[in-house]
């Protein structure tokens, strides 16, 4: 007897329709069970299942069985990694992220923010602009600033007053600390303030936006 056709006779089917129910219309290994032990309870004593039906019927019971310890399994896997790379994302905080450039981004706004973070406090200094060929654009001098992340804004002009073409420009700056060091620093090198979780995504906060770890070249 098939298991398929399980409870095909009126008193089986009468017994058992208040008391088998699957509202997901789904069989698991419990189910697959039941049905099993039904079909032998209900099978004719003149015409019993052979022993080839059960070993068969045993083994998809047991293939079942197998198949769902193995995606049980992935399930913990996944949500383990999941926790594992939400921690290391945290560990993160504090550590300095370079997204591999120092773009400053003039759209046709005419003018842009961009952050520029200083590792050590600025006595004096120049914040230089250049164009993708290398060619200073604007130069903004600096004095008395304190380490961190300073947000700037930019008129999109040039040295000369005249305002240039919305494009990619390039952003650094060359300063003297308080105790006369020379140092240097650029756009997009910022230390990471914090961490935020969007669908299973992690966020890391440089200066004023939140970054995907897609688009951080490297974390030191």
């Amino acid at each position: 007897m098939d298991i398929t056709n399980t409870l095909t006779t009126p008193t089986a089917t009468a017994k058992t329709a208040d008391t088998v129910q699957n509202p997901d219309g789904i069989l698991g290994k419990d189910d697959f069970l039941k049905l099993l032990l039904i079909e032998m309870q209900y099978q004719d004593p003149t015409d019993p299942m052979d022993t080839e039906k059960i070993l068969t019927q045993t083994s998809q019971l047991a293939s079942l069985e197998a198949a769902s310890n193995t995606n049980e399994a992935l399930e913990k896997l996944a949500n383990s990694l999941g926790t594992s790379q939400n921690m290391g994302a945290i560990a993160a905080i504090g550590k300095t992220a370079d997204l591999g450039n120092d773009d400053i981004r003039l759209d046709e706004s005419g003018s842009t923010q961009f952050d520029l973070y200083l590792p050590e406090p600025l006595q004096q200094g120049t914040f230089t602009i250049t164009d993708v060929n290398g060619n200073v654009v604007k130069t903004i001098g600096l004095e008395d600033m304190g380490s961190g992340v300073h947000r700037f804004e930019w008129d999109g002009t040039d040295d000369r007053g005249n305002r240039v073409d919305s494009a990619i420009y390039h952003g650094s700056v060359t300063y003297t600390t308080p105790e006369g060091a020379a140092a240097h620093s650029r756009v997009g090198v910022y230390p990471i303030e914090s961490v935020r979780f969007d669908g299973g995504e992690a966020y890391f906060k440089l200066g004023n936006s939140y970054v995907p770890l897609a688009q951080i070249e490297e974390i030191y």
